[in-house]
């Protein structure tokens, strides 16, 4: 006979089952209704390029002088580009659905973290707060470069944890595992180097930890670093294929990671209602914005491990604890990216867009916070179901506002946010432009009835496929906005303020305005010119 913990252990282990199969039905359900992002067509383009270099024989090498495309790799973007021509699914749908995918694959491994951690439980929970996370369910869809890096960097993680319990002498199964992880990560972007530092700091501590001398710590060291060869000869491989640029010149991935700790452009972002350059952010923007995009219940998760770590610090401390390399390498993955920003003070915007690797380990440990803070009120009855009851009232309610939102999860706000946050610009809204699919399937009814002897010019605030892809024969969209017709826009940074018109049509979700149509047909010639969006 089973016992009741074994019985509570397979329950939710079938509970979790059921939570994946919820999330998958729901990504095959409702991929087509998110719209193209800004970055996607020069992507996309960029997948095409190098598709083209692989079938020329490596001799068209367009794809590395194509705008800035080449500092990144092309994962993704190459999977896109192989699977367009192979399946009916339209090309921006189709990368909706395999962005989706990795992101429930981020979900699987974050996961697998929290069970080695903390069990069956604590894995449940990180599955309840990764979905409910707007800046990650929600843009898992659109965010086709953010999410798949960070599910690549979380798995990177499982296998280093895995990794880090047989060291000197993990077996090559897991080898290969971590190496494929890396290399997809590196394949993305330069940052897949953390998971690389992140792994030798493991490999450190776990030789200084294990042996007493010096030339016993540097035998364990060599040992390590032997077995996992073919780790470094995978990820190298992966590396190579989907980002051949970093691999032409030792220089290149220097000139990459460069490229994107010191980036800058002429970009405006907003915090707390504070607009500014993007080169200029304070360095609590990422903190900031962590603190106001992730749900309540994740933050109370957060806290909770806080608070233990300060109330049981020796315990957590203790180096000979089984799990405290895992333990290590799940903080070090969580904390070190919010250190190199508060040092380092690079140019943000989008929020936590180009942080989205962070909410995984975040995630993984507010799920054991909540865990943990379980066990530690197990003794007291009454305390533990008042916390059950205010975490699934936290959870409750950011669900609703996500199903309320929908398909614009990825701008939801916690409460800190204030209230109006879409309405009165104070964070960053519908940066992608999601939204204009919609706007466009909006103006589109408007005018159902008129068939123009010439298509209607249409002005659209954002990259133009934005509007063009969604729009019939009867509508062209133009550079040229003083001629424009109509006027499409979402309303982040109060781009819809742009050009003037009357307003027919607005996509809204909870009472806020994420995008605006605009006839300008009427307009007389001195109210047709374009004007700076007010700050």
């Amino acid at each position: 006979m089973f016992s009741s913990l074994a019985f509570r252990h397979i329950t939710l282990r079938y509970i979790s089952l059921v939570l994946f199969a919820a999330l998958g039905i729901f990504i095959l359900v409702t991929f087509r209704q998110y719209g193209i992002s800004n970055d996607e067509e020069v992507q996309h383009i960029y997948g095409r390029l190098l598709l083209d270099f692989y079938s020329s024989g490596f001799t068209d090498q367009d794809a590395f002088h194509y705008r800035n495309l080449y500092l990144y790799g092309g994962f993704f973007d190459l999977i896109a580009a192989l699977l367009e021509h192979a399946t009916p699914i339209w090309v921006w749908d189709l990368r909706h659905l395999i962005s989706a995918l990795f992101g429930l694959a981020g979900i699987v491994a974050s996961y697998k973290v929290a069970k080695v951690l903390g069990g069956e439980r604590a894995g449940l929970i990180v599955v309840v707060l990764l979905a409910i996370t707007g800046a990650w369910s929600g843009a898992m869809f659109t965010h086709t470069k953010d999410v798949p890096f960070g599910t690549c960097m979380v798995w990177a993680l499982y296998y280093t944890i895995l990794i880090s319990k047989e060291l000197p002498k993990p077996s090559l199964s897991l080898s290969i595992k971590l190496g494929i992880a890396i290399g997809c990560a590196l394949g993305l972007r330069i940052g897949g180097v953390f998971s690389i530092f992140y792994l030798l700091l493991a490999i450190c501590s776990a030789g200084w930890l294990a042996k007493d001398t010096l030339r016993q710590r540097f035998g364990f060291w060599w040992q390590s670093a032997i077995a996992l060869v073919p780790a470094a000869g995978v990820a190298f491989a992966l590396m190579a294929l989907f980002w051949p640029w970093g691999v032409m010149s030792p220089d290149h991935p220097l000139e990459a990671a460069k490229a994107f700790s010191h980036f800058a452009f002429n970009m405006l972002t907003v915090m707390d209602g504070e607009v500014m350059n993007i080169g200029k952010v304070p360095r609590d923007y990422l903190l900031s914005y962590l603190l106001v995009r992730l749900p309540e219940a994740f933050l109370l998760g957060l806290a909770s491990i806080l608070a233990l770590s300060a109330i049981r610090f020796r315990k957590l401390n203790d180096h000979q604890h089984p799990l405290f390399l895992a333990w290590s390498c799940v903080i070090l993955a969580a904390a070190f990216p919010l250190a190199f920003i508060l040092l380092d003070k690079p140019a943000l915007y989008n929020g936590i867009r180009h942080f989205t690797f962070l909410i995984p380990p975040l995630a993984i440990l507010a799920a054991l916070g909540l865990h943990y803070t379980l066990d530690a009120l197990k003794n007291h009855p009454k305390w533990r179901l008042g916390f059950i009851i205010i975490s699934s009232i936290l959870v409750l309610n950011t669900s609703v506002t996500l199903a309320r939102l929908h398909p614009y999860e990825y701008v939801y706000y916690n409460e800190f946010a204030g209230d109006d946050v879409y309405a009165d610009n104070d964070w960053e809204g519908d940066y992608w432009s999601s939204s204009l699919r919609e706007a466009s399937e909006m103006l589109e009814s408007s005018v159902s009835e008129q068939m123009p002897s010439k298509p209607f010019k249409v002005a659209v605030c954002a990259e133009s496929i934005q509007g063009r892809a969604y729009l019939d024969h009867r509508f062209e969209v133009t550079t040229d906005w003083k001629s424009a017709d109509f006027f499409i826009s979402s309303t982040n940074m109060n781009c819809d303020k742009v050009l003037q018109g009357k307003i027919i049509g607005t996509v809204e979700r909870m009472g806020e305005t994420l995008a605006v149509i605009k006839d300008r047909r009427a307009l007389p010639p001195h109210l047709r010119m374009p004007r700076r969006a007010p700050k």
